[in-house]
């Protein structure tokens, strides 16, 4: 097939708009995307300071590629966070990819690891844990999401960041909405929608460039581009409920193109009202680390505090920074 806006072979069909694209309008398409959804909502102004939270993942590595080029035009600064959760063979490898896209940018770079910062790795969290199957914990997901949260906020206020971009796309989007609707936490819908909302001085806002953008755009974007990604999966992936979800949606928007950007907009025109009505302003500060929360302790250390405790059941002693 040709591409819808000129004679080339075409490498991408957007089943949703019934366009083809080749090489260039594609790339030109994302990129107008991304640039159009900063640009709508002022996620940045000139002169900010923007932390980008970089896995070494497609999503994180093509968003830091995007800022980067949307920075010659309209300045700004870039600095590159990585979290090491302490993953064997999976994070080492995608924490290198992260070094190597920064430097290739010229970009600031810092890692933050869960063992110094927390206190243990998630491979020791889960060994220390338990089960997942027989019920002896949480699933490895619900500790890694709640740490990274708290430590990508920690590393933004760390490097001076004005705002923290993180790699969530079309897709990631979609499925956060249907999960919080399936579980009932309508009130976590109020915190991170198209735009950001101010709710504490010291929680870092976060901004979503990538929010218009479908997974498999992010992912031709990075073949087409030549930028090295790490395409591998998390091994606790498989713990997730999101991956039912994930399953769910792609399986509706293949029989209804569309159907995850008509989700999308959906959530976009609650948000202001569920913002409105749910979000917390008044917030305490954890008695432990300092960080916002509220309630008395913060969620990431009621976990750290779970898992010492039952470290000291096993006889197993680890310390912050070992």
């Amino acid at each position: 097939m040709k591409c819808s806006k000129c004679s080339r072979d075409a490498v991408y069909h957007a089943r949703y708009e019934g366009k083809y694209y080749c090489r260039k309008h594609f790339n030109e398409m994302v990129e107008r995307k991304v640039k159009g959804h900063v640009k709508k909502y002022r996620l940045i102004e000139k002169g900010e300071r923007i932390a980008v939270g970089v896995s070494g993942g497609k999503d994180s590595v093509v968003l830091l590629h995007l800022l980067a080029k949307l920075r010659e035009r309209f300045p700004f600064e870039l600095v590159a966070v990585t979290i090491d959760e302490g993953i064997a063979g999976y994070r080492p490898p995608s924490v290198e990819i992260a070094r190597k896209n920064a430097k290739k940018l010229g970009i600031e770079h810092r890692v933050y690891s869960f063992r110094e910062y927390i206190g243990f790795t998630l491979d020791e969290t889960v060994e220390i844990m338990g089960s997942f199957e027989r019920g002896e914990r949480v699933g490895a997901c619900s500790y890694c999401g709640v740490w990274r949260r708290w430590l990508l906020n920690y590393a933004a206020k760390d490097v001076g960041a004005d705002k923290l971009a993180v790699g969530h796309n079309l897709d990631d989007e979609v499925q956060m909405f249907l999960m919080n609707i399936m579980r009932g936490d309508v009130a976590r819908l109020g915190r991170t929608g198209p735009y950001y909302e101010v709710i504490h001085e010291d929680l870092v806002p976060r901004i979503k460039p990538l929010r218009e953008v479908p997974e498999k755009e992010i992912v031709l974007y990075a073949v087409l581009n030549n930028i090295e990604v790490d395409f591998s999966e998390c091994p606790y992936a498989v713990e997730a409920f999101r991956a039912e979800i994930r399953d769910w949606i792609n399986e509706m928007e293949e029989r209804h193109p569309g159907t995850k950007y008509q989700i999308l907009r959906s959530y976009d025109k609650l948000f202001p009202l569920i913002a409105k009505t749910y979000v917390k302003h008044e917030l305490n500060r954890c008695r432990i680390c300092g960080q916002p929360t509220t309630g008395e302790i913060c969620k990431a250390c009621a976990f750290r505090l779970q898992v010492e405790r039952k470290a000291r059941e096993k006889g197993i002693n680890f310390r912050v920074g070992d």
